[in-house]
């Protein structure tokens, strides 16, 4: 019963919440890439240690793979246990879903890699256009995470287009005041 009672206590306040400025949610993602490469170079060093640094092209694609799947779970592991990353918890910026007090899994999973919309489009026509070159991939991935970017500006509440085909919003959280 008492659960009951604190999924539509939270949904309420998580739906009423303000949402953070898209310059406060692109700041906390900067911050994120830097947190996530620390995590990404200790899983290199971790697989690089289980395969006896082996180089062969399915080692290499292994490694790919092995990196999708920590940074998947990474994010997801965060989004369903408190709502947050650490950059997110820095800069005051939760991950909701109206309704439930705590992300589904299955959303959390839906929402990652719905989120890959911020740079998939633009290595899908690196791939297509056969571009290798650092500065065209760079130029291609700067497009592309801008008009990721942009979706926020088409919704009426200034979500991105991931979060609004998962059904989850950001929410601002309030400063903490300290007794």
């Amino acid at each position: 019963m008492q659960a009951t009672s604190t999924v539509d206590a939270a949904a309420p306040a998580s739906s009423q919440s303000p949402t953070p400025t898209i310059r406060r949610r692109v700041l906390a993602m900067v911050y994120e890439a830097f947190l996530l490469l620390a995590v990404e170079m200790l899983a290199v060093l971790l697989y690089l240690l289980l395969t006896g640094n082996r180089q062969e092209p399915a080692y290499q694609h292994g490694l790919k793979a092995f990196l999708f799947v920590v940074t998947a779970a990474y994010f997801i592991w965060c989004w369903v246990d408190s709502g947050h990353t650490l950059a997110m918890k820095t800069w005051r910026i939760k991950l909701v879903q109206p309704g439930h007090a705590r992300l589904p899994w299955r959303t959390a999973v839906v929402r990652f890699l719905l989120a890959w919309g911020w740079v998939a489009p633009a290595l899908l026509v690196c791939g297509a256009l056969g571009l290798h070159a650092k500065g065209q991939i760079a130029i291609a991935l700067l497009v592309g995470v801008a008009a990721w970017a942009l979706t926020a500006f088409l919704d009426k509440d200034r979500q991105f287009l991931h979060d609004r085909l998962a059904g989850t919003r950001l929410v601002s959280l309030p400063k903490r005041t300290r007794n």
